[in-house]
C-alpha cells in the first residue's frame, strides 16, 4: 500500500511515502477534539453579537453592513478556521522505530525523534482530562528539554506504549 494511507482509530493514518522502508506506524493522533470546543463557542457567540449587531445598525446606511460583514468574516477566520485547520494539519505519529510530529497549516515543522533516544517518557492528566480521556505526554530525551505533545488523546496508553519500548532497548 506503498503511496497511501491506512485507516487507525478511525483516522487517516500518516501517509506511508513518507516512512521509511518497512516501517510501521502504531498511533497515529491529532489533538484531541475538545480543542474544538473553543472555536465552536466562538462561532456561536460571534453568530449572536451579529444579529445582535445586524438589529441596530438596520437604519445604518450600507457601510455599516459592510463593515459588521467584514469584522465577522476576520473574527470567524481567526477564532475558528484558524484553530480547526491547526487540529486537522497536526499529527502525532508513532511508528515502530521513531515518534514523529508534523504541524502547521501553511509552513510545516516538524520532529522526528528515534525510539532509541528517549530516555524517560511521563504523562499529566487532570481530572477533566481524564474524563475525556487525553493528557500532556512528555518526552525526555539526553539532548535536550522535555518535549510535551498536549491534548493527545489516549494518552496513558501512548505512554505505556513508549515506556515499555524505552525499556526494551
Amino acid at each position: 500500500m506503498r503511496g497511501g494511507a491506512r485507516r487507525y482509530g478511525g483516522e487517516v493514518a500518516y501517509p506511508e511515502d513518507l516512512l521509511a522502508e518497512g516501517e510501521q506506524v502504531v498511533v497515529h493522533a491529532r489533538p484531541h477534539w475538545k480543542t474544538l470546543v473553543g472555536p465552536g463557542f466562538a462561532f456561536l457567540v460571534t453568530v449572536g453579537v451579529t444579529i445582535y449587531l445586524a438589529g441596530l445598525i438596520s437604519t445604518w446606511a450600507g457601510w455599516g453592513r459592510l463593515v459588521l460583514g467584514v469584522l465577522v468574516v476576520a473574527a470567524v477566520v481567526r477564532l475558528v478556521v484558524v484553530p480547526v485547520l491547526r487540529r486537522y494539519t497536526t499529527h502525532f505519529v508513532v511508528t515502530d522505530r521513531r515518534v514523529l510530529v508534523r504541524e502547521g497549516i501553511i509552513a510545516r515543522q516538524g520532529i522526528d525523534l528515534p525510539k532509541s533516544r528517549i530516555e524517560g517518557v511521563g504523562f499529566a492528566q487532570s481530572f477533566a482530562e481524564r474524563l475525556l480521556g487525553c493528557g500532556t505526554l512528555t518526552i525526555e530525551t539526553a539532548a535536550s528539554e522535555p518535549l510535551e505533545f498536549e491534548d493527545l488523546p489516549d494518552v496513558a496508553r501512548v505512554y505505556r506504549l513508549l515506556y515499555t519500548d524505552s525499556r526494551e532497548e
